[in-house]
């Protein structure tokens, strides 16, 4: 299942998509189809456009990251936090060590911020490689690193290092959390991210507090054309479509109670 959505997902991004459509639009056309290959030409401009020149995937992110507010205050008690990966980019720091983080970086800082707060409270990092070939340093034992560096004990860090997926996450988080006796911990992830992770955690039975963080929209954009930044635009969309498609296979495969969790 790993390496069909990984395949999957190559396939089915939208700049694939645009690729995918003007090459058949080119074969039509060798084969003397000019209507069909006019038509599917069509579409991949228009795939294109939407993508690098709309604000499409700003909106559609917008309404992810609105689905769980982060809480007004922080939890009096705080026992336990959980922080998926996905915020270190694994292939750069097994070649060159240190650590190098990507865009969901907010991530291990939100939750040093917390650990420092609230120094009773454990932390459980979860993220293995979740590359295809599967020979770079798995997140969670990369991240002891970064804590140690800000004087976080070893001690305070439980660490999942085999998961690949969010799915994965949770099914090896909730047998860690069983055996540690944590309860009620909060869950640490990137707002557009949140609503397939609680999802995936209440299918396993398991309490969590939604902590989102790494905010990628304002909050207030509308649908609108944008020829200012389609790089941006694209991978926005991209990020947009990603998780769209997958809250929708984590339902149909029975992997979450609801196509869209509150």
């Amino acid at each position: 299942m790993f390496l069909i959505s990984k395949f999957f997902w190559l396939a089915a991004q939208p700049l694939s998509i645009a690729f995918g459509l003007a090459a058949l639009a080119t074969l039509l056309a060798f084969a003397g189809r000019p209507k069909l290959a006019g038509t599917f030409s069509l579409l991949a401009a228009l795939v294109l456009f939407v993508t690098l020149y709309t604000t499409t995937g700003t909106a559609a992110l917008q309404i992810l990251e609105a689905r769980f507010p982060k809480p007004r205050q922080e939890p009096a008690d705080l026992t336990c936090m959980i922080v998926l990966g996905g915020a270190l980019e694994t292939e750069v720091t097994t070649s060159r060590g240190g650590m190098e983080f990507n865009q969901a970086a907010d991530r291990f800082v939100e939750t040093l911020r917390l650990a420092l707060r609230h120094p009773q409270a454990r932390i459980l990092i979860s993220g293995g490689d979740g590359s295809i070939s599967g020979v770079y340093e798995g997140e969670a034992e990369a991240s002891e690193r970064f804590f140690s560096a800000f004087g976080i004990p070893a001690d305070r860090l439980v660490k999942e290092n085999t998961s690949r997926t969010t799915y994965e996450n949770t099914v090896n988080t909730a047998e860690l959390l069983k055996s540690r006796g944590l309860e009620n911990c909060l869950l640490i992830t990137s707002a557009y991210h949140m609503p397939r992770s609680v999802g995936l955690f209440r299918k396993a039975g398991i309490q969590v507090v939604p902590w989102p963080v790494d905010y990628r929209t304002s909050g207030i954009a509308g649908l609108s054309l944008d020829f200012t930044q389609p790089s941006l635009n694209a991978q926005l969309t991209t990020t947009a479509a990603r998780e769209w498609m997958s809250l929708t296979a984590y339902y149909l495969t029975g992997r979450i109670g609801d196509v869209f969790p509150q």
